[in-house]
């Protein structure tokens, strides 16, 4: 304590209020402070770290900060010592001017929680405003007629400053007529009135000069002066009188310019001039500009600037009223302005997140904001509301703060904007709103598979096709964004035919769409499935399956394979037999052909080519039955020749033919005797043709047996030569010379180089195989079927060569399962 006493006056002060602000009890979530006004920028004001329960280096860290509404801040926070510092200059008089405290309310947002603290620092004063004087020089009239003890109201002075800085007393120079008469009104300030203590003698001294000063209580003491002449006039002892000592009046904000308020009025009870009142206003030095005119004739007061209620809550006036001869009288004026809703709330958004993930939980706060209206009473009462439907909330936190909080997950696939618009309603009648909007990104998570439209699909590819062909395309949609929806495709590993599906079927990766590797043959396999696989690129993947039915489709590209009748390996034609008493309609053989595509393509179709004896045979279109159209006539040739062909309904029709020989006879040896007895026919090319072959095979003949003579001749020229010389020797040996030796090699010889003629009855042409090994004709009886060489046993030769050989050749023209089948000649 003796150490404060040695401080300066000053110094004393500052640290009385810091001491006072470590001593300030806090209320719950509330801080106060007390700093005096004029004080050095970066002055302390008080602990924050310390009230919050943080070491300084935290505040940073916790994201601990000042906010306020639009007003310049005058205070801010240390980092480095955690402590509240002033921010600039502070002018208590400019802040709150005559107020009995001046108190500064701001929050403090920690960012980390998102809690405000209230914070409330009281601007205590300093002595650094004199009084001063609205008038410095007061001219006072006073007529001599005046009594000791008259008091004169003056000019009082005014001082910014409040409590023990502000006007404390006033001081009258020493002189012999008048003296200081203080009076305290009824707002507590002090009115100095000049009293008369010696009755005036005009003649004795016309002119008193005075000085009036005003001292404030600082320390150290401001003082201001006022320069009083007083006048000594004769015969007004009476000033005017108002009819209330103060008037009051209620006015709302929204009263319009020039409007009337009130009237004053003031009674003189002199007469004539002294009795003259004329009205005056008393300016305040501190107010800037004039709210209210006063008629100096008639005391009225009308309104000459738009009031605001938010601005000043009250008007107070000062009117003097003053007769003729200058004696006057003050009474006030206190205009009390009542508040209309006229401000709409307002926002101030503290802390705003632009985005938030999809998958955030219930209850994330996305902004933080406060609402305030500059009104009062019902006019500020402020509620805050959201449209429906929307996934969010609003709290209420202290000081008109609201959390705007999510009320469920979010799904971006829905919604991945949300305009949020708050909307801020105050309790006026009518009331008024404000809108404020919030802009919202939900951000994607991958949290959707990709999707085919269809579970499984079918697609239709043409045998043949060429390799790389594009089969298929195929999309999977996935309704997340960026990488989450980039959508991948591959195909499931599998075996076809001992063959990986991957060698068959490739699929482009981006685009969805199938190519064909190679060329499919619907004979091979008509149906390929698989399983296609979508798969995203999100972290995890999320993938999904679809099945793909690739169906081969047939083309015609396979001609008819005819079964029935099957050619012999030989080389040989069948023959079919036909009896002489067929009837109409006989079922002679059946043509059986099947083709391997598929389909209409496999549809076939039967018709006569070609045909001996046109008009004999028919063919059954889609049997294939081969049956006689007429009964058989006896100029009816024998054997008879169809050609049949086998189509199908393809595009183009593919076709196939066969021949067919048909024996008309009842019984195997009557078609071998009738066959037998079938003469050249008469058709003059027939004839000639076979001229040539017959004249053909005799001069071949011909030189073959001159090349035989002559190879027998030098054998036997080489006999007789050996011969010859065993007889010289002088014994032959016993063997006789035989010519069995030379005609069992000709035989062998023959019977190596044989060759044969097959000359038929109804070919155009005859056949001539020369030369052909150890081929023998094959014939079936009913005993047994044997080998005959006609070479080695010429005895058996007939003289009739030619039709010894159409015999043979007609027969070996029967096929062997056709005598099985018909089972008549065993």
């Amino acid at each position: 304590m003796a150490a404060l006493l040695k401080l300066p006056n000053r110094g004393r002060l500052v640290l009385l209020c810091l001491l006072l602000a470590t001593l300030w009890e806090a209320g719950a979530g509330q801080m106060h402070y007390s700093v005096p006004e004029e004080i050095e920028k970066g002055s302390f004001v008080g602990n924050i770290a310390k009230d919050l329960g943080l070491e300084p280096q935290e505040l940073a860290e916790r994201g601990v900060r000042i906010v306020s509404r639009g007003r310049t801040q005058l205070f801010a926070l240390n980092p480095r010592s955690g402590s509240l510092v002033t921010a600039g200059r502070i002018d208590r008089e400019e802040l709150c001017a005559q107020s009995a405290r001046c108190l500064l309310s701001f929050n403090i947002l920690r960012e980390d929680k998102l809690s405000i603290y209230s914070v409330e620092v009281e601007i205590t004063d300093i002595n650094d405003n004199a009084p001063r004087f609205v008038v410095e020089e007061l001219e006072l009239k006073i007529s001599e007629m005046t009594t000791p003890g008259f008091r004169i109201p003056l000019k009082s002075s005014h001082d910014a400053d409040v409590g023990e800085n502000t006007l404390q007393r006033y001081e009258l120079n020493s002189n012999d007529h008048f003296s200081l008469d203080v009076r305290s009104g009824k707002d507590g300030n002090k009115y100095p009135e000049l009293v008369l203590e010696r009755a005036l003698d005009r003649e004795e001294e016309a002119v008193h000069h005075l000085v009036l000063v005003a001292l404030d209580g600082g320390n150290p003491v401001r003082s201001g002066t006022s320069r009083i002449r007083v006048m000594v006039l004769d015969a007004n002892d009476n000033a005017p009188v108002f009819t209330q000592p103060e008037y009051h009046v209620n006015v709302p904000e929204n009263t319009p310019v020039g409007t009337r308020i009130l009237t004053v009025t003031a009674t003189d009870a002199d007469e004539g001039y002294n009795a003259q009142v004329a009205y005056f206003l008393e300016k305040n030095p501190e107010e800037t500009s004039e709210v209210f005119e006063l008629k100096s004739s008639s005391g009225e007061i009308t309104i000459t600037k738009s009031l605001d209620y938010e601005d000043a809550k009250f008007h107070e006036i000062d009117i003097e009223a003053q007769d003729g001869p200058g004696l006057l009288t003050r009474t006030k004026v206190i205009v009390a302005v009542l508040d209309v809703n006229d401000n709409p709330p307002e926002f101030y958004m503290t802390s705003a997140t632009s985005s938030v993930p999809e998958d955030s939980p219930p209850g994330t706060i996305i902004a933080l904001f406060n609402v305030h209206d500059r009104d009062s009473g019902q006019n500020a009462f402020i509620t805050c509301s959201l449209p429906e439907n929307l996934p969010f909330k609003l709290e209420r936190s202290v000081d008109n703060y609201h959390r705007l909080v999510t009320t469920r997950v979010l799904d971006r696939e829905q919604f991945s904007l949300y305009n949020i618009t708050v909307i801020a309603k105050d309790g006026g009648n009518p009331p008024l709103s404000t809108d404020a909007h919030i802009l919202l990104q939900v951000t994607d998570i991958n949290d959707n598979p990709p999707t085919f439209p269809h579970t499984s699909y079918s697609a239709y590819i043409p045998e043949n096709n060429p390799r790389g062909a594009s089969i298929f395309s195929m999309m999977a949609h996935d309704p997340d964004s960026d990488d989450n929806a980039h959508v991948t495709y591959n195909l499931a590993e599998d075996i076809v035919q001992g063959a990986p599906l991957s060698s068959y079927i490739s699929i482009n990766s981006d685009t969805g769409i199938l190519y064909a590797l190679r060329s499919f043959d619907y004979e091979q396999f008509h149906k390929l499935q698989l399983w296609v696989t979508a798969h995203d690129s999100g972290n995890p993947q999320l993938r999904s399956n679809v099945s793909l039915d690739i169906f081969v489709l047939d083309q015609n590209d396979n001609v008819p394979e005819i079964l029935y009748p099957a050619l012999p390996t030989d080389g040989s034609t069948g023959v079919e037999l036909a009896p002489r008493s067929a009837e109409p309609g006989y079922l002679v053989t059946k043509v059986v052909a099947v083709d391997r595509d598929s389909g209409q393509n496999a549809w076939l179709s039967y018709r006569l080519l070609k045909a001996s004896e046109p008009g004999l045979f028919a063919v059954g279109l889609h049997t294939g039955e081969v049956r006689t159209a007429r009964a058989l006539l006896d100029r009816d040739a024998l054997k008879q020749s169809l050609v049949v062909a086998v189509q199908d309904h393809g595009q183009p029709p593919l076709s196939a033919t066969v021949t067919l020989t048909v024996a008309v006879a009842d019984s195997i040896p009557e078609a071998l005797a009738d066959l037998g007895s079938i003469r050249t026919s008469a058709n003059p090319d027939d004839s000639g043709l076979t001229l040539y072959l017959v004249v053909a095979v005799a001069a071949v003949s011909c030189v073959f047996l001159a090349f035989v003579i002559v190879l027998l001749a030098f054998r036997l020229r080489r006999w007789h030569t050996s011969r010859l010389l065993q007889a010289s020797e002088g014994g032959l040996a016993g063997v006789p010379a035989s010519q069995f030796v030379g005609v069992d090699g000709v035989r062998a010889f023959l019977q190596a180089y044989s060759h044969e003629a097959w000359l038929t009855a109804d070919s155009r042409g005859s056949h001539v195989i020369f030369p052909q090994p150890n081929y023998a004709d094959t014939l079936i009886s009913q005993e047994s079927c044997e080998k005959k060489d006609f070479l080695s046993e010429p005895q058996l030769i007939p003289e009739d060569k030619e039709e010894t050989f159409s015999q043979v050749n007609s027969l070996r023209n029967i096929p062997v399962s056709y005598f099985a089948k018909r089972n008549k000649f065993t």
